[in-house]
């Protein structure tokens, strides 16, 4: 089998709730997404969805993903899609870094190996673990008293897990998270997600102004060696996010002891291969996980539900269905919630359809 096109839509995805809001003053009210698809000589295509969370919060932004497929697709035509490692070496030498242009390509011929297997991604990613998995919800910063009001709603909605959007004025942020904390119920967990947006001395006064609180304490600092430092001076569970971007930095933070939990987002690693190599290594190190993505749609929530869905329930924190938070639907046959629960599709490949007829005509169309 061979790939003989690659293809790439450019699609909005506008919020439910008009605009997220998080670190530093940084907001998104449409998010601009791409769909690619991985087009074989067999007959078969697979597809994946790729969305930056804007210009400002990662190295990725939504152009640059079509500008990367420019560049790239050329070098994989006439490449096996179903030989994943294979093709993600041949990725990395042909366009060094940009994980996240290369993401969508590599969950496409996911999808592709799926169908020609017969069977879902998740069970090629390493088995299918219980009925259905656990959600978090991201709560955009706002009031102490608005987010107290969002939490609970969405726990009526049936979610537990909630992710408060700190990271701002640090006294605002300690009554955020003691006035949600107090709407809580025994079960629910509570994450404080800074997303870099505190300074160390910032991070520390909230650290200690909440001890009493049960919260995690997620990427309160930029680097790697600030939040270390805030780690080893608290005795809340921590999260590791933004920082974590490949396996070398998950050995070291094992060794320094440096987090609980870790992030892993699928585009920031560079597609399903890599963040199936870094799930692998933490459910060896005993380190639990949050599997989701920068952003998305319908398709991104199809990956990452075969993601967690094939990871062992005790080590599997959280995870999260975007499609819920847009307004616009991409594809047939996606994962929706029950409950503030996800199950991954039954069906072979991501059990996706994308809906191409809507998205006009293609920003990357390269063929053989």
């Amino acid at each position: 089998m061979r790939i003989t096109r690659i293809a790439a839509w450019q699609v909005d995805l506008p919020l439910h709730e008009g605009s997220y809001k998080w670190s530093g003053g940084k907001s998104v009210t449409v998010f601009d997404s791409t769909v690619v698809a991985v087009e074989t000589d067999a007959g078969l295509i697979g597809y994946g969805e790729v969305c930056p969370l804007g210009p400002a919060y990662l190295p990725a932004y939504a152009a640059g993903v079509r500008s990367g497929l420019q560049e790239l697709a050329p070098k994989l035509l006439g490449e096996d899609p179903t030989q994943l490692a294979r093709l993600n070496r041949i990725m990395d030498a042909a366009l060094k870094g940009h994980p996240y242009v290369k993401s969508a390509v590599d969950v496409a011929c996911w999808d592709i190996l799926g169908q020609k297997a017969g069977l879902p991604v998740c069970v090629l990613l390493g088995g299918r673990y219980g009925d259905d998995f656990h959600l978090y919800r991201a709560i955009s910063q706002e009031s102490p008293e608005q987010m107290a009001v969002k939490v609970a709603g969405y726990r009526a909605e049936g979610y537990r897990r909630f992710q408060l959007k700190v990271g701002g004025d640090p006294d605002t942020d300690i009554a955020r998270i003691r006035v949600v904390s107090r709407v809580l119920e025994l079960g629910d967990r509570l994450v404080a997600d800074a997303n870099t947006g505190w300074l160390p001395h910032e991070a520390t006064r909230v650290v200690r102004a909440v001890r009493d609180i049960d919260v995690y304490i997620e990427q309160p600092c930029l680097t790697y060696e600030e939040c270390l430092a805030i780690r080893q001076r608290t005795d809340h569970p921590f999260v590791l996010d933004e920082v974590i971007d490949g396996v070398d930095v998950l050995v070291r933070g094992y060794a320094d002891r440096a987090m609980d939990v870790v992030n892993l987002k699928i585009s920031k690693l560079g597609g399903l291969t890599k963040t199936r190599q870094a799930r692998d290594l933490c459910v060896s190190l005993g380190i639990a996980m949050t599997l989701e993505d920068s952003w998305g749609g319908d398709i991104v929530t199809a990956a990452i539900a075969h993601l967690a869905h094939s990871t062992p329930t005790e080590f599997l924190f959280s995870s999260t269905d975007f499609n819920s938070y847009v307004t616009r639907s991409i594809a047939d046959g996606a994962p929706h919630r029950v409950n503030g629960r996800l199950a991954a599709s039954t069906t072979p490949g991501l059990g996706i359809v994308p809906r191409l007829s809507e998205f006009g005509k293609p920003a990357v169309d390269v063929r053989a």
